[in-house]
């Protein structure tokens, strides 16, 4: 540092400042690193690491990046993080509760900055000195969770799958026991089946189970080519997607007999089109909300919920879908 000091013509402080990212005037923010491209010089992480005591990195807990929604929010925390100078330790979990449990103690033990988290573990314990902002789940006050509004994107699901025409409804989800801001869809879908006095259904299935009885169902409610159902709302477009192949296997037509709507906002690799009617979350709002409580030092004035706004997007499963 002092070698750059003296190439730029500048204080020590002054590259000190510059290297620790703080507030410099422009002309000596560029002396400073034009000199240390000059002198290939390279900040040493781990020595200041020791000295500041922060790393500039934040761990990401996801339980899987298989499922598209959880790739494309890593993604974006991801970029987030970058954008103001941070790294991000992305621990994948597996939906393994004692993974969770590990990869805590491992940012513990690693000193890392802090954690954003989206996790099932029914017992996770967050120590009160770790910075941690979780995603769709509650845990205690001074923890922030993220999250879309869910249960303003069940009321949207309902609403729309009713100014389409449909008069009984059905409600479908599969996840985990554990309450968190998702179980909301089902509140919300539900609220304004009632307040309409539209009649409705809700099958809710545990993670650990299999779509085989929600299909028994479904099956026992066609006769002669004809649902009871005529709109099914998924909590999850991956869901939709095997509800609309279960229909059409069944000799049912989507959108024209059955109409389906999911949640997520997923698009196709190929086309980049929603791969069903769905309602569309802000994955990148949300990625921005939460890598900014992360980074503030003082997580105790955060607000409990960051709930952020829904829209809903046609896909091909209802009737107001443009045809191809």
């Amino acid at each position: 540092m002092k070698d750059v000091a003296k190439e730029a013509g500048v204080s020590l402080g002054t590259v000190s400042n510059v290297f620790n990212g703080q507030a410099v005037g422009e002309s000596y923010r560029l002396k400073v690193e034009e000199a240390a491209r000059k002198l290939g010089y390279r900040l040493n992480g781990s020595a200041r690491a020791l000295k500041t005591n922060q790393t500039d990195s934040i761990a990401l807990l996801m339980p899987s990046i298989k499922h598209p929604f959880f790739a494309a929010l890593t993604d974006e925390i991801t970029d987030c993080l970058m954008k103001h100078g941070y790294r991000n330790n992305l621990m994948i979990t597996n939906f393994d509760p004692e993974a969770e449990r590990k990869c805590i103690e491992l940012v513990m033990q690693h000193k890392i900055d802090g954690i954003i988290g989206l996790t099932y573990h029914p017992d996770l314990v967050i120590d009160e000195g770790l910075p941690f902002v979780s995603i769709d789940r509650h845990f205690s006050a001074g923890i922030p969770c993220v999250s879309s509004d869910n249960f303003g994107g069940g009321q949207l699901a309902a609403e729309k799958l009713i100014a389409l025409g449909c008069r009984n409804l059905l409600f479908f989800r599969i996840g985990s026991d554990i309450y968190g801001e998702v179980n909301k869809r089902e509140s919300g879908f539900e609220s304004i089946c009632r307040s309409r006095n539209i009649k409705y259904n809700s099958i809710v299935l545990n993670d650990s189970e299999t779509e085989a009885p929600f299909y028994a169902y479904l099956r026992s409610r066609i006769r002669d080519g004809v649902s009871d159902y005529d709109g099914i709302f998924c909590n999850s477009d991956q869901l939709a997607v095997h509800v609309v192949s279960f229909l059409r296997s069944e000799g049912l037509r989507v959108p024209e007999d059955v109409q389906v709507i999911g949640y997520d906002g997923i698009r196709s690799f190929y086309t980049d089109k929603v791969i069903c009617s769905t309602i569309v979350q802000p994955i990148r709002q949300m990625a921005e909300a939460a890598v900014d409580l992360i980074l503030n030092k003082d997580l105790s004035a955060a607000p409990a919920l960051v709930s952020l706004p829904v829209r809903y997007e046609p896909g091909g499963t209802t009737k107001d879908s443009k045809p191809e």
